[in-house]
């Protein structure tokens, strides 16, 4: 009896630690915790916030084009998001390790980006951030056209077609951190993996960039080894 205890009292501290160490981003209510970043609002006094709550979710509205950005900034964590297009597909993207505002057309944080547009989720953009993956040229271009400013070739295709739901349903995206790795899952499938990033902490950034998504969940792990 004793050590069926002690048993049970590991195991009970053990999830009482993995859950502590988990928060949630979007409180459901609000975009306490998130800062936005539009330019259009520099210069058209009533232009619209496409960040908002609505049902209890957190929605991209897609236009004016521009960012959510955390207040805090994290490294070494998973940050698992439930996502979907509730109409017409498009484009979206998590950044992770953000920093300098407007650093890419006068837009994009410096960062590196996992992509969500429709049908390419998991790919890397690299926004004036670099990093590397396996078949680095078959997935990137020419090595000469490499690099992280305009005009540069920064798209790096992920592993997977098909990974995605259609249209309408939601999908998760996993992406963890460890230092300068980053490890992507879409619905489950394993869709890109990247080491040696030149960023290994910044903030979080979730983008406008044209399409209506919607968010029901965007929740932060803090971790020490990434998954398998």
């Amino acid at each position: 009896m004793k050590y069926f205890l002690i048993i049970c009292w590991v195991l009970l501290s053990t999830h009482y630690s993995t859950s502590q160490s988990s928060i949630s981003l979007f409180n459901g209510r609000d975009l306490e915790g998130w800062h936005i970043d539009i330019p259009a609002m520099d210069s058209i006094p009533d232009a619209r916030n496409p960040f908002i709550v609505r049902n209890g979710l957190l929605v991209s509205l897609g236009t004016p084009g521009g960012h959510l950005i955390t207040d805090t900034e994290y490294g070494n964590f998973r940050l698992e998001v439930e996502y979907r297009f509730a109409g017409k597909p498009g484009n979206c993207g998590v950044l992770v390790f953000a920093s300098t505002p407007r650093a890419l057309y006068k837009m994009f944080p410096k960062s590196i980006e996992v992509q969500m547009m429709h049908e390419n989720a998991g790919d890397f953009w690299c926004i004036v951030e670099d990093i590397k993956v396996e078949n680095m040229t078959s997935r990137r271009g020419p090595k000469e056209e490499w690099g992280i400013t305009e005009g540069k070739k920064r798209r790096i295709l992920n592993l997977t077609d098909g990974s995605e739901n259609p249209v309408g349903e939601w999908n998760s995206m996993r992406i963890e951190c460890l230092e300068n790795k980053i490890k992507v899952w879409v619905n489950g499938d394993l869709v890109n993996y990247g080491y040696d990033a030149t960023a290994k902490r910044g903030q979080i950034a979730l983008q406008a960039e044209g399409s209506e998504v919607e968010f029901r969940k965007v929740a932060l792990t803090t971790i020490n080894k990434l998954s398998e």
